[in-house]
């Protein structure tokens, strides 16, 4: 076996294509084709990182183009046992503000036509997706975001849509009422993928806007693309340093039963 050459892996989405400082890019080959772009080697804390811009630098690939598969195939090969996702997320909620972190551990799949599994036959895998993010990076989350005194929500079902259009006004009511928390674009089928491939997968999510449902409560305007940008640059740096401060917390040779044995038992 070739020796790896990180352990974790960030996706990082709108904002942080320049996340690291010294490092290289490098290409990876996959049999589904290439990643969203290159990803960027370097180390933090005596830590190896893989970073990969889920939508490739300048954000030039749409949330339902991109090649989930590859992206998580070449984090395994590179050896990545740990996929941190930052994503920017609508508030379905009222006390789900901007600028709130959400460490999500529940998703609700509205996409389709996705390629969301490795295994079309003839080996069947069917794997459990009832605890797709990982608990352990999640408890560590909790504390990190605790002692850098942000606001953050310590449960949180995303509703993922297709985009790239945002939802409608009834589509959004009716996730509000069904006790939905954020809605986003990308977190399906990344979070099955990465239980498919036996890596830990942890959502950190910025709220940056409310979604259309919430509109004409106090003070809550409608949802923009330059507003999401907006919240989110602002925002960018905390975001960062919340993710900086998890990945120095994740012990040395992290093993994560749930996670990394996740296929054990699943094979038909």
């Amino acid at each position: 076996m070739p020796k790896p050459q990180a352990e974790i892996g960030i996706i990082g989405g709108s904002g942080f294509y320049e996340f690291f400082g010294e490092g290289k890019w490098v290409d990876v080959e996959t049999p589904y084709g290439k990643p969203s772009d290159k990803i960027f080697l370097t180390e933090y804390k005596g830590k190896k990182i893989a970073f990969l811009p889920r939508h490739g630098k300048g954000h030039k690939i749409p949330p339902h183009k991109i090649n989930y598969r590859a992206n998580i195939w070449a984090l395994k090969k590179m050896g990545v046992k740990i996929i941190i996702a930052p994503s920017a997320v609508g508030s379905l909620q009222p006390n789900i503000k901007r600028g709130d972190l959400v460490i999500c551990n529940e998703f609700i799949d509205r996409t389709h036509g996705r390629e969301d599994t490795f295994f079309h036959g003839p080996k069947v895998v069917h794997i459990s997706s009832a605890d797709c993010y990982c608990e352990q990076l999640r408890k560590i989350a909790f504390g990190v975001c605790k002692r850098n005194k942000v606001r953050y929500h310590k449960t949180g079902t995303a509703v993922v849509i297709q985009g790239p259009r945002f939802s409608t006004n009834a589509e959004s009511r009716w996730f509000t009422k069904m006790g939905w928390d954020v809605v986003n674009m990308t977190q399906y089928p990344e979070a099955v993928l990465a239980r498919e491939a036996e890596i830990c997968y942890f959502n950190i999510s910025l709220v940056t806007d409310y979604d259309a449902g919430l509109i004409g409560k106090k003070g809550i305007k409608s949802v923009s693309a330059e507003e999401v940008i907006r919240v989110f640059n602002e925002n960018t740096e905390k975001l960062k340093k919340i993710i900086l401060e998890i990945v120095e917390k994740i012990p040395k040779n992290y093993l994560c039963k749930q996670c990394h044995q996740a296929l054990e038992g699943a094979e038909i």
